[in-house]
């Protein structure tokens, strides 16, 4: 069995240093792994990304992230990759990395992802060079995280991203929105590889549980969703879902 504690939206700046830290240190005893499903900051400043690494850097345990919208508004996307990885996490972006785990490779394969919306409510590659545009983004990240997923040879599979891949965990958002938050694209993404489990953020007033249109698994771990520092799911289990303890 691997034991994954996931999160995302943690908006990290200076007055958050310090609330996560002390269920973060008891990792070790609960899971294998920390997955970060975007929105690691408030505004993707470099100062913003030291005060994550200060609260979720050397850990006992590896810590793999994707980047959220909060993470780019400061066009500083690439300077905060490089203070999280010189703090020894692993960004991911339509790229994967395997951690070896008790026997076990766990596979992870991540990219931001992007709006775009869902079957029968969705945007479409025509008409206006920036609609076009959009959807042309949408189109191109869900594609290489495919890549991603179809190239990894492990145990078992998670996609992590910020936005949804499905509409499933956007329930309790303004369906107005869900063009915003997820797209279809991303789904088909998941499906395409033997994923075990999908992991996204971004959707704070959204649902944890849902499934792709192929049967993955999927958990918004939106902290305003889970409401605590992380939640523990498990792979190369009956269950994915283990038995939550308060984090």
């Amino acid at each position: 069995m691997i034991r994954i504690a996931a999160v995302g939206d943690v908006h990290v700046d200076k007055d958050v240093v310090g609330r996560y830290r002390p269920a973060l240190e008891q990792l070790p005893d609960r899971a294998d792994a920390l997955l970060v499903a975007g929105d690691l900051t408030r505004h993707g400043t470099v100062d913003e990304a030291k005060c994550f690494a200060t609260e979720f850097g050397g850990l006992a345990v590896p810590v793999v992230v994707v980047l959220g919208n909060h993470d780019h508004q400061s066009d500083q996307e690439q300077q905060v990759t490089e203070v999280l990885t010189d703090a020894g996490i692993t960004v991911l972006e339509c790229s994967s990395t395997v951690l070896e785990i008790r026997g076990h490779r766990l596979g992870i394969a991540g990219a931001k992802g992007f709006g775009g919306g869902f079957a029968g409510a969705c945007a479409s590659n025509f008409g206006e060079r920036e609609m076009k545009t959009f959807v042309g983004v949408t189109e191109d990240i869900s594609t290489r995280l495919g890549e991603a997923l179809r190239s990894v040879q492990c145990d078992a599979l998670v996609a992590l991203t910020h936005y949804a891949p499905v509409p499933d965990t956007l329930v309790g958002e303004p369906l107005e929105i869900y063009p915003f938050l997820g797209c279809y694209q991303l789904g088909n993404a998941v499906d395409s590889a033997p994923t075990a489990l999908a992991l996204h953020g971004h959707a704070h007033h959204g649902s944890e549980r849902g499934r792709t249109p192929g049967g993955v698994p999927v958990r918004n771990v939106a902290h305003p969703v889970i409401k605590q520092a992380y939640n523990v799911y498990q792979l190369l289990s009956e269950s994915v879902d283990s038995e939550l303890v308060p984090a």
